[in-house]
């Protein structure tokens, strides 16, 4: 079922997401400052392209400086990325078959407000890393 439910994805907005990610991830990329922001958004690109089957986690050893990266994030990104993530989660929401893929893009919000600190996991594993 995650592998249907991944392909269906792919083709409605997986797709997209990941290239917007993979952009964003390349500007930010441009200066040193921006690099572990352009990161995170590699990450969240892969996870944006395959949502299903995978969960994300908080890392008990982030400390401060991804706490002060979040807050940057969250001003700068972080709240445009959400609001992309909802708009496309309530329209997706519209039809019975894009019910799942609605709250998929729904669990991406949290991870785009606050990248810093997650880790991506399968949803199989989420106690083994820790």
């Amino acid at each position: 079922m995650r592998t249907i439910l991944n392909v269906i994805w792919l083709v409605l907005s997986g797709f997209w997401l990941f290239l917007a990610y993979m952009l964003a991830g390349l500007l930010l990329c441009i200066t040193i400052i921006g690099i572990p922001f352009g990161i995170a958004a590699f990450r969240i690109g892969v996870y944006a392209l395959w949502p299903f089957g995978y969960t994300t986690i908080e890392r008990r050893d982030a400390g401060a400086p991804s706490c002060v990266g979040n807050v940057l994030w969250l001003v700068l990104a972080g709240w445009w990325l959400a609001l992309g993530h909802i708009a496309t989660g309530i329209a997706l929401c519209v039809t019975i078959i894009g019910i799942p893929l609605g709250i998929a893009n729904f669990k991406l919000i949290p991870v785009s407000l606050l990248p810093l600190g997650r880790d991506i996991v399968r949803t199989d594993e989420p106690f083994a890393v820790r």
